[in-house]
């Protein structure tokens, strides 16, 4: 990789009161529980920096996009680090905004953000050591490639989120013709068993969806803003929403503009992995992440939290960070 690699990520404090009082103020009370548990603070976010200067030591720079705080441990002067305030990218008439999809849409209005950047979630973490090619490769982006379909569920805003995501990418790309040409990264081994999802679906008229990870995203600038400007309706739309909302896109929308357009490069289906864990199923599932970290599995762990709210997910947090502790015990220089 001759260009430079950028990593993006975004964190709210959740006990800012400040933050909350703001928010409060155009937040609906009956959904103030539901939106709260999205920006509880476990403790792990250190442990993201840990990864990154531990196992991508090769990263250009790490672009912190944040409301106007930052966690008391973070060391702001670090020359990899570069503070990235809501306003200072994001058009006045979306701000004051609480929706990641208005964050992450907006991001290539970031200047100084490279072509190619890597956009990660809070509560995925680097564990093992990975390179540049594992996010790119000859300048395109890294991705597993399958077909899916989305149920969407009233009380599930995810799911019609990806309709609509898929819809626009059915505007643009002739589902048959784009398969055809690209059979070699619909039927590529690294896929894995997701090829199973492709056969099944590879008779269907027109996209039906698209296999998405919930793991860290490679992405290119350009693309963003040639969305933006094919269709710009759904994305000042989307900007507009304060909180996330049914009738939005998000950024998986340019990972499968990527795979439609055959601009892509397939990457291991055990890559990372997922733990999508709620109060009720957490117990079961805990020994399984512990496992996954310390013995280092794949390269990236996501821990899906949001549902939790219990003190059984509380005690097992701590379980999960003497796990992180075993493999990255020391301080990074992120860390005052």
């Amino acid at each position: 990789m001759k260009d430079k690699i950028d990593f993006v990520v975004t964190w709210v404090d959740g006990n800012d009161q400040n933050w909350i009082n703001e928010k409060n103020h155009y937040l609906p009370k009956e959904k103030m529980a539901a939106i709260d548990n999205r920006f509880k603070d476990w403790g792990l976010f250190k442990y993201w920096f840990r990864g990154v200067e531990k196992f991508a030591p090769w990263v250009n720079k790490i672009y912190f996009i944040t409301w106007g705080h930052v966690p008391t441990w973070l060391d702001t002067s670090n020359p990899k680090l570069v503070i990235v305030n809501h306003k200072d990218y994001i058009p006045k008439e979306y701000l004051p905004t609480y929706n990641s999809n208005v964050l992450e849409l907006n991001l290539h209005r970031i200047k100084e953000l490279s072509e190619n950047f890597v956009l990660f979630n809070d509560d995925t973490i680097i564990i093992k050591k990975t390179k540049p090619t594992d996010f790119f490769k000859d300048n395109k982006p890294k991705d597993t490639v399958a077909l899916n379909v989305h149920c969407p569920q009233k009380s599930r805003i995810i799911q019609s989120i990806c309709n609509n995501n898929v819809s626009i990418i059915n505007e643009h790309f002739n589902f048959k013709k784009s398969f055809k040409e690209n059979l070699g990264i619909w039927f590529n081994p690294k896929n894995g068993k997701q090829i199973v999802r492709t056969l099944a679906l590879m008779n269907c008229p027109r996209f039906p969806g698209f296999y998405q990870t919930h793991l860290p995203a490679s992405h290119k600038k350009s693309i963003f803003k040639k969305v933006w400007e094919l269709e710009p309706e759904i994305m000042n739309l989307t900007s507009s929403h304060k909180f996330r909302e049914s009738t939005e896109v998000n950024h998986w929308m340019m990972k499968a503009w990527y795979i439609a357009d055959g601009n892509v490069v397939n990457r291991k289906d055990n890559f990372g992995k997922t733990f999508h864990v709620t109060s009720e199923k957490f117990k079961n599932e805990l020994d399984s992440i512990i496992n996954y970290i310390i013995k280092q599995k794949g390269k990236i762990v996501c821990i899906n939290d949001n549902e939790n709210t219990d003190e059984q997910f509380e005690e097992g947090i701590k379980k999960i960070i003497e796990s992180l502790d075993k493999i990255m015990p020391e301080k990074s220089s992120f860390e005052k």
